[in-house]
């Protein structure tokens, strides 16, 4: 299966339409977060209803500049993933949204740990069924990105990601990390053996990715990604 991975689209809508033949060539669209201007949180809305007529199969979060009402929004068009699991063709997605506190400026800022409590779901799951091998079949989407040396980068000196999310990710070591959040931190980088891919903002620079997954010989998901700049 191969997902189009998109993020930061601020807005920007006429992007989407760049991208027509990528979503037709998608089992799936896995948004992270960010569909507002920055400061013009009643610009998400149209970004909304634009990105839902692309495709079937669309995952997405909030991201710090969307008001967290929005999330209503999503749910309305059936895209929203966050604090939820859901499954696609087997995988499993589950998301958190929002940004770590910083200015204090923008729309949903949080701390490290309300983030990464969005993925309860899951972990509840694991501990009720005693499967731990769920979280290997596992794509998350967090807007915020985890500490890394790549998709948090903000230039060489600065990295703005979440250490607690690397430390979390290190111990349940999920398929795959969709993250967004950080423009510059455009890239693609393995925490352990989860696949870890910011896609940078599809509206400020129209870049996007593909993150591809199949089974193994043993039968187990194997993830591997591609980034478009």
């Amino acid at each position: 299966m191969k997902f189009l991975v998109i993020s930061d689209l601020h807005a920007v809508n006429d992007q989407l339409d760049k991208l027509d033949e990528q979503f037709a060539k998608a089992d799936g669209v896995l948004f992270g977060g960010d569909f507002a201007e920055c400061f013009k949180p009643e610009t998400g809305k149209a970004a909304l209803e634009k990105l839902s007529t692309k495709h079937e199969a669309i995952y997405a979060v909030l991201g710090n500049c969307d008001n967290e009402d929005f999330l209503e929004d999503m749910d309305e068009q059936d895209v929203n993933v966050e604090k939820t699991m859901v499954f696609h063709e087997g995988v499993g997605i589950a998301g958190a949204g929002g940004g770590t506190k910083f200015t204090g400026k923008t729309e949903f800022e949080r701390e490290e740990d309300e983030i990464l409590a969005d993925f309860d779901i899951v972990k509840n799951a694991v501990e009720q069924s005693g499967d731990k091998d769920l979280w290997h079949n596992m794509i998350l989407i967090c807007h915020n990105p985890p500490k890394g040396e790549v998709v948090d980068a903000v230039n060489a000196e600065l990295h703005a990601g979440s250490q607690k999310f690397t430390d979390f990710i290190k111990e349940v070591q999920p398929l795959a990390v969709v993250c967004g959040h950080i423009h510059e931190g455009a890239g693609i980088e393995k925490i352990g053996d989860t696949v870890v891919i910011n896609p940078g903002s599809l509206g400020e620079k129209g870049s996007y990715g593909w993150l591809t997954v199949e089974k193994d010989g043993d039968g187990k998901w194997k993830a591997e990604a591609d980034l478009i700049k």
